[in-house]
């Protein structure tokens, strides 16, 4: 394995946490010996359109348990996100960004934003959407909805 940046980045809005969340985060700790873990602000998820089951400090304490319970002691921040980009454009040390395969072509974006300040680009790294028993994407959006549970285990039929 080729040796780990000291510095990744991912993020989202993470309300209801699943096996997506977990892929996406296992990636990013593997890839990197510490992690900046970006969490939508409750306004700024709004202006997304999404509508969320929890507020801000209740996904972060969430997104901490999950992390602990999978994750052990692995080295992590969090920022809250009022943008796409949070300190992933400013941190110069930060080597990727873990992204989904659906949010990766925002990584061309944060690159020129990047360059821009003076900064190297970051590799960008697409982690495939994990899938429901139906074969659709797991989403906090399906789980809030009572179509699948966290695994993706089918809850009722469309």
């Amino acid at each position: 394995m080729a040796e780990k940046l000291p510095l990744a980045a991912t993020g989202g809005a993470f309300d209801e946490i699943h096996i997506g969340h977990i892929a996406l985060l296992s990636k990013a700790f593997r890839v990197g010996k510490k992690v900046i873990i970006g969490v939508s602000s409750d306004d700024f998820a709004k202006k997304r359109g999404k509508i969320l089951n929890h507020n801000f400090d209740q996904r972060v304490e969430n997104l901490k348990k999950m992390i602990k319970k999978e994750f052990g002691n692995a080295s992590y921040e969090i920022a809250k996100l009022d943008g796409d980009f949070g300190p992933a454009v400013t941190a110069g040390e930060v080597g990727a960004l873990v992204a989904s395969s659906e949010t990766q072509a925002k990584g061309r974006l944060l690159n020129k934003m990047r360059v821009k300040k003076g900064l190297k680009p970051v590799e960008v790294i697409a982690v495939e959407l994990v899938k429901a028993e139906d074969g659709s994407p797991i989403s906090s959006t399906r789980i809030r909805a009572g179509e699948i549970d966290s695994r993706g285990r089918l809850l009722k039929r469309r």
